[in-house]
């Protein structure tokens, strides 16, 4: 006789795959992350120890400029992408991922060169930097679409090892910039082992970037793309004028200092990180496959970020002074002191970023947009007035406190898009 199941029965084993799906996507998301963290990490401290806190400093004003960058290119090309092609078929990923990555590379040669034309204007020891990194930008930016497009597809090992071909090219590259011994020689080194990753990454695909379907691209998403453009740009534009206005207000060295306390939290972001690169995909499929439970899906994820956050923090406080000298050489003294604010700062996002997720995966961009828009404010607020009050420490301090309250706004526009989505639900049920 054949064995007669029950529909709970038949349902465990289904929902004991889903989750064991999902931490296989989460466990591909840290272990990349943990990759490219780790990459960026080390070539922080290498610059660090190698050129001291001014040329630090110089270093850091082309980082923060390439993340605003960055947030342009996943605005308009691989944030649509994953709300929109996470989990779909083959044939339709292939499509959208050749017309996205060849959008990131458009916004990469671009913008690449505003950032030459500038360097080589400016001059002085802030120029050479901003013209290398106008030369590496289509690298970087190819680099970071493929990532984004294989989580997409829940191929996260290949973004994986996308990001370790990238770290072992930046060993050889690294040793190179050494011996010149110039801040724009390491921005080469950086950027050039990136575009070797990206090269390898339309072998990984099989997929060439269509340069000329970013206008397709862009008109067929602009109702995403535009509204998560203006939301990248509000949160990566608040870092670059803070770095800036602390540049300007203390100094550049203070922008070092503030560089190598947030260096000191480079384990846990790359944690924070490597979950927002699979967070959104997976809220998108929990609001798929069971709507009611996306707000305890993002709660969880957002309050263990912030208690990891925390955690990771308080062992720094407990690191002994010559350890701390090791690694950062003689930014350890200022930066060992931002510790505190700068955790906290942390922890607040990770709270924030499960909010985020959730207004994501739900396509609530005019929610998602109000929230950032208003955090961007805080936080360049905070940050400047912050420098003015009380130096470098007061400009953390604001920083931190912002943060918190900003994290409090995304939790109630969340809030508001599930009220909505939910009332939505119900209206289109009674009417079928």
């Amino acid at each position: 006789m054949t064995p007669v199941t029950t529909e709970g029965e038949t349902t465990k084993p289904r929902a004991a795959t889903a989750r064991r799906a999902l931490v296989g996507r989460l466990s591909w998301g840290l272990a990349d992350q943990a990759a490219s963290s780790m990459s960026n990490f080390a070539v922080g401290i290498y610059v660090a120890r190698s050129l001291g806190v001014t040329a630090f400093g110089v270093f850091s004003l082309a980082w923060v400029t390439y993340g605003v960058v960055l947030n342009v290119s996943r605005g308009l090309a691989t944030d649509p992408l994953v709300v929109r092609f996470s989990g779909v078929p083959d044939a339709s990923w292939r499509g959208a991922v050749a017309r996205s990555s060849g959008t990131a590379l458009g916004v990469g040669a671009a913008l690449g060169a505003v950032c030459l034309v500038v360097g080589l204007g400016v001059g002085g020891r802030v120029g050479p930097a901003f013209a290398c990194l106008g030369v590496v930008l289509p690298g970087l930016l190819l680099q970071d679409a493929w990532r984004f497009a294989f989580f997409a597809a829940g191929a996260g090992r290949k973004a994986f090892v996308n990001d370790l071909v990238w770290g072992i090219a930046l060993v050889p590259a690294m040793v190179v910039a050494a011996r010149v011994g110039s801040v724009s020689a390491f921005v080469l080194a950086w950027g050039g082992s990136a575009a070797v990753a990206a090269v390898y990454g339309c072998l990984q695909s099989g997929i060439r970037p269509r340069s000329t379907g970013a206008r397709e691209w862009l008109r067929a998403h602009r109702d995403l793309g535009y509204r998560y453009l203006v939301e990248n740009v509000s949160n990566s534009g608040a870092g670059q004028l803070r770095a800036y206005g602390l540049g300007a207000i203390v100094g550049v060295g203070a922008v070092g200092v503030i560089r190598g306390a947030e260096l000191l939290l480079g384990p846990f972001l790359a944690l924070l990180m490597g979950l927002s690169l699979v967070t959104v995909a997976e809220a998108a499929r929990v609001l798929r496959r069971a709507p009611h439970r996306l707000g305890t899906f993002c709660l969880l994820l957002g309050g263990g970020q912030a208690v990891a956050a925390l955690l990771w923090g308080g062992a720094l406080l407990l690191v002994p002074g010559r350890l701390g000298e090791l690694v950062l050489g003689g930014v350890w003294s200022s930066a060992s002191e931002l510790i505190v604010p700068v955790t906290l700062g942390v922890a607040g996002a990770g709270l924030g970023t499960g909010a985020a997720a959730g207004l994501r995966a739900l396509g609530a961009a005019r929610l998602s947009l109000r929230s950032q828009l208003i955090a961007s404010a805080c936080y360049l607020v905070g940050g400047l007035g912050g420098a003015a009050v009380a130096g470098t420490a007061g400009s953390a301090w604001g920083v931190a406190a912002a943060t918190v309250c900003s994290s409090a706004v995304w939790w109630l526009q969340l809030r508001s898009a599930l009220r909505e989505h939910n009332q939505n639900t119900i209206r289109e049920v009674r009417t079928s």
